[in-house]
C-alpha cells in the first residue's frame, strides 16, 4: 500500500493590502498567476494522472480560490469538484488539521490551498519541520505508512520537499 500524500500550497502573490479592499477580496497579481502556473506544472509531473483518489480543498478567499483554480486547470481536475472551505481563511493550524481529519480514506492525494501562518505552522506540527511557505510554493508531505487523513496529527507526516517556481 502506498502512503497518502498531502500537498500544502500557499496562495500566489496577491495585491498589496489597502484600505480600499478587504483582505479576503485581494486578487492575484500577474507574478502570482505566473508562479502558480509554474508550480502547478511541476506538481503535474509528480501526480499525473489525476483521478478520483485526488481531492482539492481551498480557502474561499479570492487569492487562494484563484490559485486553486489555476492548479485545477493545469492538473485537469474538474473545477466543480473543488471543495471550498471558508474556515481555512485566517485559520489556526489546528483548525486546518481538523478539516483535513474529515477527509475520507478513499483519497490518496490531497491538495490544500490556504494562507500563512496557518499552513507553515501546520507543516511544523505534522512533520516537525518548520518552513516559511512562500507564496505559490507547495510542500509535499507523505503520511506515515498505514495512516490516512483522519489520523493525521503531530509528527505523523514527513516533509519530502518544497516545490517552488
Amino acid at each position: 500500500m502506498d502512503s497518502k500524500k498531502l500537498y500544502i500550497i500557499r496562495h500566489g502573490k496577491a495585491e498589496e493590502h489597502s484600505f480600499s479592499k478587504e483582505d479576503f477580496n485581494r486578487d492575484l497579481v500577474e507574478k502570482g498567476i505566473a508562479r502558480s502556473l509554474a508550480v502547478a506544472e511541476k506538481i503535474k509531473t509528480k501526480i499525473s494522472p489525476i483521478d478520483k483518489r485526488t481531492l482539492i480543498i481551498s480557502s474561499t478567499a479570492n487569492r487562494a480560490a484563484q490559485t486553486a483554480r489555476i492548479f485545477a486547470q493545469s492538473l485537469g481536475y474538474p473545477e466543480e469538484e473543488i471543495v471550498w472551505e471558508p474556515t481555512i481563511y485566517e485559520a489556526h493550524y489546528l483548525h486546518i488539521l481538523k478539516r483535513l481529519n474529515q477527509v475520507s480514506a478513499n483519497y490518496d492525494r490531497v491538495l490544500l490551498f490556504g494562507h500563512n501562518p496557518g499552513l507553515s505552522d501546520l507543516i511544523d506540527y505534522i512533520a516537525n519541520e518548520y518552513i516559511n511557505l512562500k507564496t505559490s510554493y507547495a510542500a509535499c508531505l507523505t503520511l506515515e505508512e498505514g495512516l490516512d487523513y483522519s489520523t493525521l496529527s503531530a509528527n505523523t507526516a514527513r516533509l519530502e520537499h518544497v516545490i517552488e517556481e
